[in-house]
């Protein structure tokens, strides 16, 4: 296997025909954890669609797993899924079954033909995520933390070799927030390489991580600032400036 888990040369990524992101040139090594950060719109999703095979690279040269995408067809999809954990940031667990059979048609649905070995996988991903009691629970019986940690729990069902996560924190309070990026860390600790799209900047600074930027119709990598404790707080600051730009706020003299 190659050293690089994603490898992208001057890539483009459309939507139809309008161009989402252009020229995209990087690499995610194994192993890693990078974060992919962007205001919304400029792409993220875009690229993480293109990584699971929903939107067809036409452009450029990119590989995930040592899959072509620019040679990779739609009967290959489920394959390249299967070498993947997928995780949203709605969740998208099945509202009318339990956890237990939630996971379970996760894994029939990749090819798991044994019911015991599907059994035994199930107590092993709600163990790693400490949910292993919650395995009769239905989906609004848990706390949103929790159906996270279980959204997590089905990503690694086939012991993914990169985890992608859209957001996952994005419906979580910050305590729950802290909570998942720890399990998140944890599983990249075990070689597991994650590349999780973001714009919490405060959880950022907490867990720092090599970071990417959507911008321009391009992916940028932010250089680390080991003179600035808080660059954090600079990039935060310069994407406010940007969208005041765009949305101003009038106040009244007498207000």
């Amino acid at each position: 296997m190659s050293e690089h888990i994603i490898s992208f040369e001057n890539v483009t990524i459309s939507q139809g025909k309008k161009i989402v992101l252009h020229d995209v040139s990087f690499t995610l090594d194994q192993g890693a954890f990078v974060y992919l950060i962007g205001r919304t719109g400029t792409g993220k999703s875009s690229l993480l669609k293109t990584l699971y095979g929903d939107i067809k690279l036409k452009e450029g040269a990119g590989t995930v797993v040592d899959c072509d995408l620019r040679k990779l067809r739609d009967r290959r999809i489920p394959d390249l899924r299967r070498q993947l954990g997928i995780v949203f940031q709605d969740f998208q667990l099945l509202s009318d079954r339990s956890v237990e059979r939630n996971l379970d048609f996760f894994l029939r649905a990749t090819g798991w033909k044994s019911a015991n070995k599907r059994s035994d996988r199930i107590v092993e991903v709600l163990e790693a995520v400490g949910l292993a009691d919650k395995l009769k629970f239905l989906p609004h019986q848990l706390s949103g933390g929790e159906q996270q940690r279980i959204a997590i729990a089905r990503a690694l069902l086939n012991e993914p070799k990169l985890i992608l996560a859209d957001e996952p924190t994005g419906n979580l309070d910050p305590i729950t927030s802290e909570e998942v990026m720890e399990l998140l860390h944890e599983i990249n600790g075990k070689g597991t390489s994650i590349l999780m799209a973001t714009h919490d900047f405060e959880l950022i600074s907490k867990f720092p991580k090599r970071t990417l930027m959507c911008e321009d119709k391009k992916v940028v990598e932010v250089k680390k600032k080991n003179q600035d404790p808080h660059h954090h707080l600079t990039l935060k600051l310069k994407q406010l400036i940007t969208h005041l730009k765009h949305h101003p706020v009038y106040f009244h003299p007498n207000s």
